[in-house]
C-alpha cells in the first residue's frame, strides 16, 4: 500500500511539473477591470448603494416567512410572475421577461445584439454596467460627454447614430446624475436608430415628478419594435435582495433574449414577493412620497451652502463638494454614514452621491453634511 500511495504522489507530480498552463480566457475578458462589489461597508447608514432605507412591504415579508420546505425545493415558475407583471403594466405576457436583477436583463440583451466591433452607443456619465458588459462582448464604445449641465445630450447622440449603432443604452433617470430626458426625446433617438436595440433604463421610473419630464416609454413599445424598457424591483419596491428585473420589449424581440435566458433564472423567493409587491401600492407611493420630501431637503440644504447640485428625479442626489471630495467622504463615515464618491464618473468630478434616509434618519444625515462641508473648509 505505501509503495502504491509513493507511485501516486510520484504521477501526481510529475503532472504538475509538466503540464504547460494552456487555459487562457478570452482576450477580451482577460483586459476588462474587474468590477466588484460596491459595498465598502455595512457598519453604519448606507447612503452609497441607492437602496431603499425604508426596506420592503410588510405584505412581502409577511409572504416571506410564510414559505414552506416544500415552496422552496421546487424550481420557480417564472410565466407566472411574468404574467403578473405584464398585468400590471398593462402589457401582454409575452412581452415581459424577468431577470435576476436589472443586470441580468442588460446582459441578455447586449449579447443577443452586440457582435464584436458593433457600436455600442451611449452617453457619460451613465451607468458603468454599459462599457463593461460593451466591452466584454467585443463592441466598439461610442461615449458621448454630456455638457456641464450633465443633460441628456440629444443632439450629439443623433449625431453618433450610424450603421454600425447596434445597442443605445440610456438610463431614465439616469444614475448618477439622477436627470431626467423627455420622452419626446428619447423617442427621437429610438426612431433614428430603427436598427438598433434602444434600451431605456427605467430602474428610478417610480421617484420621478410629471412636471420634470416623468412618464415612461411603455406605451411606444406598440409602434417602436427596437425599444426596449427594462424595471426593477431593487429600488422604489425595496427587494434589491431578492435580484428581479423586468425587461419589457416587443413580443418577436423579446422571443429571442428569451432563447439565451435560462428558464430558472429568477428564484423562487423573489417570484413568491411579486404579488405582494405589486399590490401594496399605497407602500410604494409613500416611501416615493418621503423619498421626495428627502430629496428636496438635501437641495436645500445644498443650496444654502453654496454647493452645484443636480435636480433629482430618483432616490438620491448628486453634488459637487470639490477637490476636497475624499474627505467630506471620510468625515461622512467617521459620522457613521456612507456616501458615493463619484469622481470617476466622466463629468463627475469632485461629486458625491447621496441616497435618500428615511424622515427619521434625514436629520442625522442632514447634520453631518453641514459638518462634513465644514470640515472640508478649513
Amino acid at each position: 500500500m505505501k509503495i502504491r500511495n509513493e507511485e501516486a504522489d510520484q504521477v501526481n507530480s510529475t503532472r504538475h511539473v509538466s503540464a504547460p498552463l494552456m487555459l487562457k480566457p478570452r482576450e477580451l475578458i482577460a483586459g476588462l477591470a474587474p468590477y466588484r462589489s460596491p459595498i465598502v461597508s455595512r457598519a453604519g447608514l448606507s447612503l452609497d448603494l441607492n437602496e431603499s432605507m425604508a426596506g420592503c412591504s410588510p405584505r412581502v415579508l409577511a409572504r416571506l416567512h410564510s414559505l414552506s420546505a416544500k415552496d422552496v425545493s421546487l424550481y420557480p415558475e417564472r410565466e407566472v410572475g411574468e404574467r403578473l407583471v405584464a398585468n400590471f403594466l398593462g402589457v401582454t405576457p409575452e412581452q415581459v421577461l424577468l431577470t435576476n436583477g436589472m443586470d441580468e436583463a442588460l446582459s441578455l440583451l447586449f449579447t443577443t445584439y452586440l457582435n464584436p466591433d458593433d457600436e455600442l452607443l451611449f452617453a457619460d456619465p451613465t451607468f458603468v454596467m454599459y462599457p463593461m458588459l460593451g466591452e466584454a462582448l467585443g463592441a466598439r464604445l461610442v461615449r458621448q460627454q454630456s455638457g456641464e449641465d450633465l443633460a441628456l445630450p440629444v443632439a450629439d447622440l443623433l449625431a453618433r447614430i450610424s450603421a454600425h449603432t447596434h445597442v443605445v443604452a440610456i438610463a431614465n433617470p439616469n444614475n448618477p446624475t439622477g436627470l431626467a430626458a423627455s420622452p419626446a426625446d428619447l423617442l427621437k433617438i429610438t426612431e433614428s436608430a430603427p436598427d438598433a436595440a434602444v434600451l431605456i433604463d427605467e430602474a428610478y421610473f417610480e421617484f420621478q415628478s410629471e412636471e420634470f419630464c416623468g412618464g415612461t416609454l411603455l406605451p411606444a413599445l406598440a409602434s417602436h419594435p427596437n425599444l426596449f424598457v427594462a424595471r426593477t424591483f431593487s429600488k422604489a419596491y425595496g427587494l434589491a435582495g431578492l435580484r428581479l428585473g423586468v425587461l419589457v420589449g416587443d413580443p418577436e424581440q423579446i422571443g429571442y433574449i428569451r432563447r439565451l435566458s435560462e428558464p430558472f433564472n429568477v428564484s423562487s423567493l423573489a417570484l413568491a414577493c411579486v404579488e405582494e409587491a405589486l399590490a401594496d401600492q399605497a407602500f410604494v407611493r409613500e416611501h416615493v412620497a418621503q423619498v421626495k420630501q428627502g430629496r428636496e431637503q438635501l437641495a436645500q440644504l445644498f443650496q444654502e451652502l453654496g454647493l452645484r447640485f443636480w435636480p433629482s428625479q430618483t432616490n438620491f442626489v448628486l453634488v459637487r463638494v470639490g477637490a476636497s471630495t475624499q474627505v467630506f467622504v471620510e468625515s461622512m463615515q467617521r459620522r457613521g454614514i456612507l456616501v458615493r464618491d463619484s469622481s470617476a464618473n466622466p463629468g463627475c468630478e469632485g461629486c458625491v452621491r447621496i441616497t435618500v434616509g428615511t424622515p427619521e434618519q434625514m436629520d442625522k444625515v442632514l447634520r453631518a453634511i453641514r459638518e462634513a462641508v465644514a470640515e472640508t473648509r478649513r
